[in-house]
């Protein structure tokens, strides 16, 4: 039985056509690279420290054979977010996790029908999701170090299966970014210039649970994530649209209210925003970006109920900085 050809066929009949396979090894080819990383601090505070634990995709399953790499589109309309403050677009929808989760044990159950044994990854391991992604053939890693899918550009989420099966290996594919640094040079930070420190990209820092002043200023409308850098990239300006449902934007994620936001309550946090790909990282920390963006970008919006000592806090050294 060509195996490879079933879990395919399986796959494509999801909608699901971005799928590659590698190898289940040690990543040794990765190792200076991280440890260049870990000795210039460039690793963030999301990230595991120990290397051989990145590299090491048989800790997770013994006898592992094959990695299945598959990306899943979420982006179903592009915004006009010039002036505006939104969220970054991965987050519009039902919580990825849930979402992928749900695909990809359908993929495990298929594998053990087969014959073989399998369990799943969502944005739940230590493994760089993104290199082997690039070596399953499904994309390359662009300069802006996102991986971007021939079809669906870099608006994709990433999932793993690790199978005990012997399936042949795809081919890695050759990064396409030739001279072009658009990216590099709208990142607000320069987080994607020189080392590409993670610490200084936007993204990061809206999710941070610990921000510095100097970042209030950059904030420039984001309350979680940054699109910027994808926003650019010529290889998003022609993609096909998702068609998985679960990625389906929410109107109030799509079209934020931000007096909403600004004085949300826990109530209102977990019947709305908590199963979005956001709410992972809980009330305080949109709420806090929502008073970040309100007072920088002077909204007529009234601040009125901060009952969290944490969000009280930044508020406070907003008005501090800002005067107001």
């Amino acid at each position: 039985m060509d195996y490879k050809k079933e879990i395919l066929d399986f796959c494509r009949g999801m909608g699901l056509d971005t799928v590659g396979f590698t190898k289940c090894r040690m990543y040794t080819d990765l190792g200076k690279y991280l440890q260049f990383r870990k000795e210039n601090l460039l690793e963030n505070e999301f990230e595991e420290k120990d290397i051989h634990r990145r590299i090491n995709s048989y800790r997770y399953m013994d006898g592992g054979k094959t990695i299945i790499s598959i990306a899943f589109p979420y982006l179903f309309k592009k915004p006009i977010k010039k002036g505006k403050i939104g969220f970054s677009i991965y987050t519009w929808g039902k919580d990825y996790h849930e979402v992928i989760g749900a695909y990809l044990k359908k993929i495990c159950y298929f594998i053990a029908n087969l014959g073989g044994k399998a369990i799943y990854f969502v944005d739940n391991n230590f493994l760089p999701e993104r290199y082997i992604a690039f070596q399953s053939g499904i994309g390359f890693i662009g300069e802006n170090n996102m991986l971007i899918t021939e079809k669906y550009g870099s608006y994709v989420f990433l999932g793993e299966v690790i199978t005990d099966m012997e399936i042949e290996s795809d081919m890695p594919q050759i990064s396409k970014c030739g001279n072009c640094n658009l990216c590099q040079i709208v990142c607000p930070t320069g987080a994607i210039r020189g080392y590409r420190d993670s610490n200084k990209c936007m993204s990061y820092i809206t999710q941070k649970k610990h921000i510095d002043d100097m970042w209030f200023a950059k904030f420039q409308g984001r309350l979680f994530g940054c699109d910027t850098c994808q926003e650019v990239c010529p290889y998003n300006e022609n993609v096909a649209y998702s068609n998985i449902k679960g990625f389906k934007p929410f109107d109030f994620m799509e079209k934020v209210d931000l007096n909403e936001i600004v004085n949300i309550d826990k109530s209102t946090f977990m019947r709305k925003y908590k199963n979005t790909s956001c709410g992972w990282r809980g009330k305080n920390i949109i709420q806090r970006n929502s008073i970040i963006n309100t007072l920088v970008l002077k909204k007529n919006v009234e601040i009125k109920n901060i009952k969290s000592s944490y969000v009280k806090d930044y508020y406070n050294r907003l008005l501090h900085i800002l005067k107001l």
